[in-house]
C-alpha cells in the first residue's frame, strides 16, 4: 500500500472512530434489513445521526451503498461507503464494522487546487478533519469540546 494512502487512511479512521462505536450500537438485524431493502434514507438517518455528535452538520454522509456479510459461522460485517466533505476536502470511503474491529478504505480523495506534494495535501486532510469536529482530543484521549 502506498504510504500516502495508509497515512490518510489512519487519520480518517481516527477521526471516525467515534461514529463507527455510534453505529455499532445499532443492532445487525435492523442494518441487515435496510441494506437487503435497499432503504438509503434510513441508512443516511443512521449515518447522520451517528455523526452529528462528532462532526459539524453535512460533513459526513453517507455514500448510497452498503453491504452487509452475514456467511454461516462467521461474524457479521457491514460497509458502508461514506463521503467526507469539508473546507475544499472530500474524502470518498468504506468503513466496515466487524464485531472486533472497523476500518477504512478510501476510494478517492479529492482537493481544491492541491498542492504539488502529496504530503501537503495530507496535512490538509489533517487540518479539514480537525476542524469539521465538534469535539477536540486532548493528548490523554478524553474528548473535550
Amino acid at each position: 500500500m502506498d504510504a500516502t494512502i495508509g497515512e490518510r487512511e489512519k487519520l480518517l479512521a481516527e477521526a471516525v472512530q467515534h461514529v463507527a462505536a455510534e453505529l455499532r450500537l445499532v443492532d445487525v438485524s435492523i442494518l441487515a434489513r435496510y441494506i437487503a431493502q435497499e432503504k438509503h434514507g434510513n441508512i443516511d438517518d443512521l449515518v447522520a445521526s451517528s455523526a452529528e455528535l462528532f462532526f459539524k452538520p453535512g460533513t459526513l454522509r453517507y455514500g448510497l451503498r452498503a453491504e452487509i456479510d452475514l456467511r454461516w459461522g462467521g461474524s457479521p460485517a457491514v460497509a458502508f461507503d461514506l463521503e467526507f466533505c469539508h473546507e475544499d476536502v472530500t474524502v470518498f470511503f468504506c468503513l466496515t464494522l466487524a464485531a472486533l474491529k472497523a476500518s477504512v478504505a478510501i476510494h478517492a480523495v479529492t482537493i481544491a487546487s492541491p498542492a504539488a506534494s502529496p504530503p501537503e495535501n495530507t496535512e490538509r486532510l489533517r487540518h479539514a478533519l480537525q476542524d469539521a469536529r465538534l469535539l477536540k482530543h486532548r493528548a490523554g484521549g478524553a474528548d473535550v469540546g
